[in-house]
């Protein structure tokens, strides 16, 4: 069924635990302002890994914000996920009340690449160094790449479809995507989006391998997609998660209505094959734009995948061209997550909290750290750019070779 002949699913909550901010205010903020929250990682047991600088979530208190009963069964991850589902909410203006009412009417969809490590590093060291009766009996579900979804569910009493979406980076908008076709099959609501935690020591050293991976310890160097001094990217942990509603009940609500999840279309393409991710993510943009109604000259802004890796960038900078046509080379295309870092599965999600309050304010974010450009791409750098944005195009891939497209359209605002 084509978006244009279901209901529509509307973006009406918003919630970010980010390295540059924790509240859609923050986060804004700072992405507004190109400020970068790159940093040397400095966790304890992460000192002499070649791996030297990420985007780190930093005055996050999760004591303050989960309660102990589910602080003690789940990972770093999770608590993100918990944190950022409530600001969602709330910004939806969808209290306890609301969904204890219709809880059949109310679903979960997360995806995550890295899943509980820390929580997992530390039941295993409790093993190896005490013994099996240290070991906590959550240790079989905290490190679960499902743990988020089921915990939003339960903590919130959410009983309609709940689902995870394993596709590495790109699953963060298959989530999205997952979540609007649930709504347009006549889910009313679905609590969507990705967060990550892989800056623990067994979580970086699974890292280590990705050869795409940047070792170099200057935080204004590490990250420079689509320069000559590309040399990989750098993680990060954080996310953001949404309230994806229809659009009648959000109506119905006087809910804002920040956003429309116009299109989607998802390929596979091989790990690390870079050259052949230009067809592959080519044919998810012209998948999503088709399934959206949209003609290529319609989008107003990019939000870049941006890997950082020069055969990867110049394939993304090809398959635009391939599926944007004459327009690719004029429409602004940014990459805010040179900033924070590429999160995993929560990369792509945070571009699409940008990519509303970009539509929203009028200002599409720039660049953080990339100033010499050296592809023909109009890539905005420095400060942000000024500009009626109605429709954006977020992209997003993984490195082992999933491509995903998302297309958004500006919301009617206040519903009432």
């Amino acid at each position: 069924m084509s978006a244009s002949n279901a209901r529509r699913a509307a973006v009406t909550g918003i919630g970010v635990v980010a390295p540059n901010g924790i509240s859609t205010d923050a986060f804004w903020k700072a992405t507004r302002e190109g400020d970068s929250a790159l940093d040397v990682i400095t966790r304890d047991g992460c000192e002499g890994m070649p791996l030297r600088v990420a985007g780190q979530v930093r005055d996050f208190d999760p004591p303050s914000a989960i309660e102990e009963r589910y602080l003690v069964q789940t990972d770093r991850f999770t608590h993100f996920a918990m944190a950022a589902a409530d600001l969602a909410l709330e910004e939806a203006g969808l209290g306890r009340a609301d969904t204890d009412a219709a809880p059949f009417s109310v679903g979960v969809v997360t995806a995550a690449g890295s899943g509980g490590g820390e929580f997992g590093q530390r039941e295993l060291q409790q093993l190896w160094g005490k013994g099996s009766r240290f070991v906590g009996p959550y240790q079989s579900i905290a490190w679960f790449y499902a743990a988020s979804t089921g915990q939003i569910s339960i903590r919130g009493g959410f009983k309609g479809p709940c689902g995870v979406i394993a596709a590495d980076e790109a699953g963060g908008l298959d989530a999205l995507a997952h979540a609007a076709r649930a709504v347009r099959r006549g889910t009313d609501v679905i609590v969507a989006g990705a967060t990550e935690a892989p800056l623990a020591p067994y979580s970086m050293v699974c890292q280590l391998g990705y050869e795409e991976l940047s070792t170099v310890a200057e935080p204004d160097r590490a990250y420079r997609p689509f320069t000559t001094a590309a040399c990989g990217f750098v993680p990060a942990e954080g996310g953001a998660m949404f309230v994806v509603e229809a659009e009648e009940s959000a109506r119905d609500r006087g809910a804002p209505l920040r956003a429309v999840v116009a299109g989607h279309a998802a390929t596979f393409t091989g790990a690390s094959r870079w050259e052949q991710s230009r067809e592959g993510l080519a044919r998810a943009i012209r998948g999503a734009l088709e399934e959206a109604g949209c003609a290529p000259e319609e989008i107003d802004v990019v939000f870049a995948d941006a890997l950082g890796v020069p055969a990867a960038d110049r394939a993304e900078v090809l398959a635009l061209a391939d599926a944007l046509g004459p327009h690719a080379g004029r429409v602004p295309v940014t990459a805010p997550k040179t900033g924070v870092g590429r999160g995993l599965a929560a990369a792509p999600v945070l571009d699409v909290a940008a990519a509303v309050l970009a539509m929203e304010q009028g200002l599409v974010p720039p660049t953080p750290n990339v100033f010499d450009i050296c592809h023909d791409l109009d890539l905005v750098t420095g400060r942000a750019r000024a500009t009626e944005t109605r429709t954006a195009l977020v992209l997003s891939r993984g490195l082992m070779g999933s491509n995903s497209a998302l297309v958004l359209r500006r919301g009617a605002g206040d519903a009432s």
